[in-house]
C-alpha cells in the first residue's frame, strides 16, 4: 500500500498550495491513501466545517487534528457528523469524535488510521498514550485484520516520540509526528519494520516562527506578552512537508519511508 501524509496545514495560503499540488503528489507517487493533519488550517487554529470539506473534496482521505482541536467550537459537533476527521485517540471518556478511521480502498484492502497525543510539555489532560495505544491495537491486528496501520504521533518531545516509535515498533505500519511544525531528518525504518519519523513537518510559510508572523511571537519570548493579540500564520513563500509510506502487501510493515518537500 502505497500512503501520503502531509504535515500540519498552517493558515489559508497553506491550504490553497496544498490543494494546488495534489494533483503532482498523484502522478508522483500514486498513493491509494491521502492524509493531512489540518489541525491549523483555519488561520493557524483549529479547523472548521467549510475547510475540512474542501480538503475532503480535493482528494484528502483523512484528516487528523491535535491540541487545536477546538479552537473553532463547531468542530466539537462536526467531528461526529465527518468520521473522516480524527482527533486525539486518547482524550478522556465522552470527548466528541474518534481518535481513529478505518479506510477500505477499492481493492477491499484496509487502514486504520489513528491519531494519538503524547502528553510531555503538551499542558493537556490526557489519558497515557502508551496503554490507550496498546489496548487498541489488541483488536487492531497488522496482517491480519488490517492490511495497513498509521499513527499520527502528535507531540511536542523528541524523547517521548523516539520511546513511543519503539514501544510500538513492528505493530504498526508507520509512526509519524506532527505538531512541533520542523521537519526532522531521522525518518527510518525501525527494527521491526515500522517506517518513522519524529517530525513531518508543516505546510507553511518558514520564515516565520513555526507558520506564524515572525514579530509577535519574539515580542512574546522577549517581553512575556503578546504585542498585538492572536499570532497570525505567515504566507508568503509555503513549503508543502509530507512523507511518503510504501508497506509490505502481506505484513503490513513497510519497505520504504521517503520524507518530501515541494
Amino acid at each position: 500500500m502505497k500512503i501520503i501524509f502531509i504535515g500540519d496545514i498552517v493558515g489559508k495560503e497553506a491550504r490553497q498550495k496544498f490543494t494546488e499540488l495534489i494533483p503532482d503528489i498523484k502522478n508522483e507517487y500514486e498513493p491509494d491513501v491521502l492524509i493531512v493533519n489540518a489541525e491549523n488550517a483555519a488561520a493557524g487554529f483549529g479547523l472548521t466545517k467549510k475547510i475540512a470539506n474542501q480538503l475532503l473534496d480535493a482528494g484528502v482521505d483523512v484528516i487528523t487534528l491535535g491540541n487545536h482541536a477546538w479552537d473553532q467550537k463547531e468542530m466539537l459537533s462536526y467531528i461526529e457528523e465527518c468520521p473522516q476527521i480524527i482527533r486525539a485517540l486518547n482524550y478522556p471518556s465522552g470527548v466528541p469524535g474518534k481518535g481513529y478511521y478505518e479506510l477500505t480502498l477499492p481493492n477491499g484492502k484496509k487502514i486504520v488510521i489513528i491519531q494519538i497525543m503524547l502528553r510531555l510539555f503538551m499542558g493537556l489532560s490526557l489519558d497515557d498514550p502508551f496503554s490507550v495505544t496498546k489496548n487498541f491495537l489488541q483488536r487492531e491486528k497488522l496482517g491480519a485484520t488490517c492490511n495497513a496501520i498509521l499513527i499520527d504521533m502528535h507531540g511536542e518531545a523528541t524523547s517521548e516520540k523516539n520511546a513511543f516509535g519503539h514501544y510500538f515498533d513492528g505493530k504498526v505500519s508507520a509512526i509519524l509526528g506532527t505538531h512541533t511544525h520542523v521537519p526532522t531528518s531521522d525518518a527510518r525504518i525501525l527494527d521491526s519494520g515500522t517506517a518513522y519519523q519524529t517530525d513531518v513537518g508543516m505546510t507553511g510559510d518558514y520564515n516565520s516562527v513555526i507558520g506564524m508572523e515572525k514579530e509577535n511571537p519574539i515580542h512574546l519570548f522577549i517581553k512575556g506578552y503578546r504585542s498585538g493579540g492572536r499570532f497570525v500564520p505567515a504566507g508568503d513563500k509555503i513549503t508543502l512537508c509530507g512523507t511518503f509510506i510504501e508497506t509490505d502487501n502481506i505484513t503490513g510493515l513497510s519497505k520504504k519511508i521517503v520524507p518530501f518537500q515541494m
